[in-house]
């Protein structure tokens, strides 16, 4: 184990779609407590309304007592006036923007980073989101949907809205995952942004978020996804200023597991549902519990063969 030197940030768990539902914040946070902020995987539109099942996941009795934030996608001002007052009456108080999603369906129909490059809808902001003045806003963004100065052009507005904060991932949408960081970009737009930001991407270690906290002092936090995903320790680890060993990692691992599919054991029905809801909590966790075991657990197609793949 190891010791780190600097104070530690805030952590901020983002969503994933597919990954952090329900279940998942509510085991993470049985297993590894912490005073983290959760956000839900984004809430979207659908035939005009709130759609049903991102509903159900943010009124789960499974997120009480967990500092929860509903994440929201939108193309346009009539999605997002939909979606902020379905949220307000369902007693929201606070609401994340998602301006980040690098996922080419919802990119290319303008929503998350494709949104970036619409500055006519982006200039409607400021009078959306003063309709709901009960409701607090942040958001999540990339630097640009193809180009890595789109968001110089959209930074006015956001520097117009009242929002907590604002965690940017300095890549465009285009990337993906792929490729470096952009970090003189993400330098400059701290310079310029009038609101705390938070810092996402790449951050797979405790090491890799010790070195962001001393190399970037101005950050208000640090913003795990992927990471957490693959080491669900990461963010305790990196609170407690220690680094846990493996044996200490893969026990409280298992444990979540454990956790999780007793529930989706006693929710759903047949191992084909089981399957598709538990094998992706493996998906970014190779080099956690290494390749063989891995690749067993992903080609599983049985209870029964998942069962052994995981207790080998």
């Amino acid at each position: 184990m190891s010791d780190f030197k600097t104070n530690p940030l805030p952590v901020y768990i983002a969503p994933v779609q597919g990954h952090t539902d329900a279940a998942w914040r509510h085991f993470h946070h049985s297993t590894y407590g912490g005073d983290f902020r959760y956000y839900t995987p984004f809430i979207r539109c659908e035939h005009g309304e709130l759609r049903r099942q991102d509903l159900r996941d943010l009124l789960s009795p499974l997120n009480d007592g967990i500092d929860l934030e509903p994440q929201v996608i939108f193309r346009d001002m009539t999605e997002l006036d939909i979606l902020l007052s379905r949220l307000k009456s369902e007693g929201m108080t606070r609401v994340n923007l998602n301006m980040g999603c690098p996922f080419p369906l919802q990119m290319g129909k303008g929503r998350g980073a494709g949104f970036l490059s619409n500055l006519d809808e982006a200039s409607k902001l400021p009078d959306t989101l003063a309709k709901y003045p009960e409701l607090s806003y942040s958001v999540k963004m990339r630097i640009g949907h193809d180009d890595n100065t789109e968001w110089r052009k959209i930074i006015e507005i956001l520097n117009s809205l009242p929002l907590s904060e604002i965690a940017v991932h300095p890549r465009i949408g285009k990337q993906q995952y792929s490729g470096e960081l952009d970090l003189e970009m993400l330098a400059e737009l701290m310079k310029v942004s009038r609101h705390k930001i938070i810092y996402n991407g790449e951050l797979k270690t405790p090491a890799d978020m010790e070195r962001v906290t001393a190399d970037w002092p101005d950050a208000a936090g640090l913003m795990v996804a992927r990471g957490i995903l693959g080491r669900p320790s990461l963010a305790s680890e990196y609170s407690e200023g220690e680094e846990w060993s493996p044996e200490k990692r893969k026990a409280a691992m298992m444990d979540f597991h454990d956790k999780l599919l007793t529930h989706y054991e006693e929710t759903l029905c047949g191992d084909s549902q089981i399957l598709s809801k538990i094998k992706p909590f493996w998906e970014y966790a190779e080099a956690e519990i290494g390749r063989k075991t891995w690749k067993a657990i992903k080609k599983s197609s049985t209870l029964a063969k998942y069962r052994t793949a995981i207790n080998n």
